[in-house]
């Protein structure tokens, strides 16, 4: 098959990316604008095997549709977007241009070029801040109601492919909400890791890689922000899946689409963990310590996500690999080392 990813030279797409030149016979194109998007990522990806690299931001929308129309793909695989909950806040027109706009003028331009699936990258800030954590943890049926931009600009880009899909009976989509996604390639040299690829996002704002910098001496002190939230020792709690398992269930799902109508899954372990938890599970599993500060809370920041992925375990009869927080932060720690 002939797959387009969009982002796929960030950090997320990157790991798709991989898997699929690894295990699969399939013409990969990655779409990247590079805006932050790693080139050292893309010639690493190289050396796996060969795909075709489009430097293209999706707001062109003329090269779009031309990419699309003179290469008939049969899957697009759409991370490219703005990520970052806070600056959503503080600029919200850049997210909805970004992510919806973008992705609406991609759908469009996929449906025309008769694109056959369409594997979409969402969000849990679709379900905002929930008001209380069902036992299970938040299943795809809980009310979606975003309290950021970034959220709500993903649950718009979702809707948009649900209608598009119920009006064009040979267009079919599959969307993940990812809960909170981390570390690295886990790749072993001599049974030790040693990741070829990780999170190269500039200014990054996620709990793991942040923490990783600093256990390996790239930042000096880290900051929680917010203690006071109603958990357990008073900071988030998140759930989080190494970025590898999550690649795998993209693969699945190009699968899935074969025999199966479009719908929407979680992408979670179905556990939490607080912020002050992983914190202290980086500084172990990496034995280093670094300064840690409290400072206030952010804006945009629910208290608890946790999911529940017994419907992607069920239908795509998804099994983790990489369950494990130590792991998840060892690979964090040994791709900022490199």
């Amino acid at each position: 098959m002939k797959i387009l990813i969009t982002g796929g030279a960030g950090y997320i797409g990157s790991h798709v990316a991989k898997q699929l030149l690894e295990t699969t016979g399939h013409q990969i194109t990655i779409l990247d604008n590079l805006s932050t998007g790693s080139t050292a990522t893309l010639d690493t990806l190289k050396r796996i095997r060969d795909f075709t690299f489009v430097r293209l931001d999706l707001k062109e929308f003329d090269k779009v549709n031309i990419l699309l129309q003179d290469n008939k793909f049969d899957v697009i695989i759409h991370f490219a977007a703005s990520i970052v909950v806070p600056e959503s806040v503080e600029n919200p027109l850049k997210y909805y241009m970004n992510n919806t706009v973008n992705t609406t003028n991609l759908i469009r331009c996929a449906t025309d070029a008769k694109v056959e699936k369409f594997i979409f990258s969402s969000t849990a800030a679709t379900y905002g801040e929930p008001t209380e954590i069902p036992k299970n943890g938040i299943d795809e049926n809980y009310p979606t109601n975003p309290i950021n931009p970034y959220g709500m600009s993903k649950l718009m880009s979702e809707r948009i492919l649900q209608d598009t899909a119920q009006a064009d009976p040979n267009f079919k989509y599959l969307i993940f909400r990812y809960f909170n996604v981390a570390g690295a390639d886990i790749n072993r040299v001599d049974g030790k890791l040693s990741p070829r690829i990780g999170q190269s996002f500039p200014n990054a704002t996620h709990l793991i890689k942040i923490a990783s910098e600093c256990a390996v001496g790239k930042r000096e002190k880290m900051a929680i922000f917010g203690d006071d939230y109603p958990t357990v020792d008073g900071t988030g709690v998140r759930d989080y899946i190494h970025v590898d398992d999550l690649a795998d269930a993209h693969i699945k799902a190009i699968g899935y689409l074969d025999t199966d109508p479009s719908d929407i899954f979680n992408c979670g372990y179905g556990k939490g963990f607080s912020v002050k938890e992983v914190v202290e599970t980086m500084k172990s599993a990496t034995g280093t310590d670094f300064k840690v500060e409290i400072a206030k809370r952010r804006a945009g920041d629910p208290a608890i996500l946790i999911s529940d992925n017994s419907k992607i375990r069920t239908k795509m009869n998804w099994v983790p690999k990489y369950d494990d927080l130590g792991l998840i932060c060892r690979s964090a720690y040994e791709w900022e080392r490199k």
